[in-house]
């Protein structure tokens, strides 16, 4: 019979447990332990994971490494590596790691990868070099992609975050909203001529993606011709009659696999026009980095294993610390779109409440994941969690060095970073507050009426990510870190982290949406909508 992993003796072991950890302070914990960074921080490589200051103690980590076996991590493990269908509801292999690691999937499937990794660096070197050109003969200076999702999010965060590595003269751009804003700055701007898009689409007939490329189509096709597709348009799909319609050139066209989920499809072809922009070399680095740390979490035991450890204490702070958010706080300005991210792979990944057996979850599963770069956040949000009535999870991220290669900037960026960390783990609570006052000559009427503001509770958990420069194989080691972590916590929980039935269904319901009012809507709230419509059409 099915059984949620929650009936798991192991499970109820870390929950007891929990019961009396709810009742430590991380300034309980650091006093206790004149050791504690030594006891919990992991070094691989390039990498230190530092989670000393996350609210747990030795215990805490053996019982979620027993949790980690009870639900057979391992051997979930090997069986996503090798290609079998974990993708239950779906009945997909997920084999995303196939396209950087050449020990993940079958012959047939590196075989498949080789070919394409192939055709998509001849093109993009093509394209960098000149000898592919537009209509005109002008080489493409720039590169507009359409996709929503995960053809948006992973591309533009590498582009963003390896802008340092940028190399030649193109530059790109990114178009994903519906409502048409992003695309129509761009026609004003480019020269259709210079101008490549990219179309990336499995299916080829994503409602968002395929409105702003038909868009894209007639303003191109209104300056150049109707056969200036041929050579402006690039299309990563797998519907060849409609590609065919579009006026996809057959060398444009880049496959998708059904075994690559969307969110996780940025080292495929959906990646091109990072490769354009930062050159193969670079992208391959890119690849590398993720294969580095596949390497790893499939070697390295739970007590070393970061991806591990990672989605273990998200388990911890989520289900077990009811820790309802996940801050996630970059120092460095080049990573500002990883939350943004991160968003979409976690909580599209692990935002489910019914398990692979079909049966209701009765606890907290994915986070909310939020966050922006931590020097500007620090002048916005950071009141609230320092001293607002929630208490959330946080994940600092800093490299070492500035992508520039400098320090200078990085030290103040590191000190606020360390800084930050401790304040939120240990507080300042109001026997400090008062004995600082103090012995700063504030009168005791003062310190008695101000104090209370003053004091920060503490014991918000956080981890600390250090890496020594955003280069593109740190930025892949990074996104393959966080896709393990994630996939490390879908395990415990017992949901499918690689369905996302959640997306469908607004997206079903605007599809039988009529805005000219023509057809009455129908169903629950029919009466609601039909007013909405007609408010729209009166005061348009």
């Amino acid at each position: 019979m099915s059984q949620l992993n929650s009936a798991l003796p192991a499970w109820s072991a870390v929950a007891n447990h929990a019961k009396d950890m709810a009742k430590l302070h991380l300034r309980d914990l650091c006093s206790a332990d004149a050791r504690r960074w030594q006891h919990f921080h992991v070094e691989h490589d390039t990498w230190l994971l530092d989670v000393s200051r996350q609210r747990i103690t030795p215990q805490t980590l053996a019982l979620l490494f027993d949790l980690a076996r009870a639900v057979d991590l391992s051997g979930r493990t090997a069986a996503m590596f090798r290609g079998d269908p974990i993708n239950s509801t779906e009945r997909r292999a997920v084999l995303h790691t196939a396209l950087r690691s050449d020990f993940a999937g079958s012959p047939a499937v590196q075989a498949e990868v080789t070919t394409s990794r192939q055709k998509l660096s001849t093109f993009a070197g093509l394209v960098r070099n000149g000898q592919k050109t537009g209509t005109t003969g002008k080489k493409f200076k720039h590169v507009v992609n359409i996709g929503i999702g995960g053809s948006d999010l992973g591309p533009l965060l590498v582009c963003d975050a390896l802008r340092a590595q940028w190399s030649g003269d193109i530059t790109p751009h990114f178009v994903s909203n519906v409502d048409r804003t992003q695309l129509e700055d761009l026609t004003r701007t480019l020269d259709p001529a210079e101008t490549l898009v990219i179309v990336c689409s499995k299916t080829f007939v994503t409602q968002e993606t395929q409105a702003n490329a038909n868009a894209a189509r007639a303003w191109i096709v209104g300056a150049l011709g109707e056969k200036a597709p041929g050579h402006h348009f690039v299309a990563v799909s797998t519907n060849a009659e409609a590609m065919d319609k579009f006026g996809i050139a057959a060398d444009h066209r880049f496959t998708m696999w059904d075994w690559v989920g969307g969110r996780y499809s940025v080292w495929s072809a959906i990646g091109l026009i990072a490769e354009l922009v930062i050159g193969t070399e670079r992208f391959e680095d890119f690849l590398k980095g993720a294969s580095d740390i596949d390497r790893h979490f499939t070697t390295a035991p739970f007590e070393k294993n970061l991806p591990v450890i990672m989605g273990l204490i998200g388990v911890w702070n989520r289900t077990f610390l009811n820790l309802p958010t996940l801050a996630v706080l970059p120092y460095d300005q080049r990573l500002a779109r990883l939350p943004a991210y991160l968003q979409q792979l976690e909580m599209e990944s692990n935002g489910k409440s019914v398990s692979l057996d079909g049966i209701h979850v009765g606890f907290a599963t994915a986070p909310i994941v939020w966050g922006e770069p931590g020097s500007n956040a620090q002048h916005s949000f950071f009141q609230m969690l320092h001293q607002g009535t929630p208490t959330q999870a946080l994940d600092f991220i800093a490299p070492l060095r500035g992508s520039w290669g400098g320090t200078e900037g990085q030290d103040l960026a590191l000190k606020n970073c360390f800084a930050q960390s401790q304040a939120f783990a240990y507080g300042y609570p109001l026997p400090e507050v008062e004995a600082d006052m103090r012995k700063a000559g504030v009168s005791a009427a003062e310190v008695d009426r101000i104090a209370i503001h003053r004091v920060h509770e503490g014991n918000r958990p956080s981890t600390l990510l250090l890496y020594p420069q955003t280069t593109a194989r740190a930025l892949g080691g990074i996104l393959a870190l966080y896709e393990h972590s994630v996939f490390v916590q879908g395990t415990v929980w017992g949901v499918n982290s690689f369905d996302q039935f959640g997306v469908e269904l607004g997206k079903k319901l605007a599809s039988g949406i009529d805005m000219t009012g023509a057809k009455a809507p129908q169903g629950a709230g029919a009466l609601s909508l039909g007013a909405l419509i007609n408010y729209v059409a009166t005061h348009r």
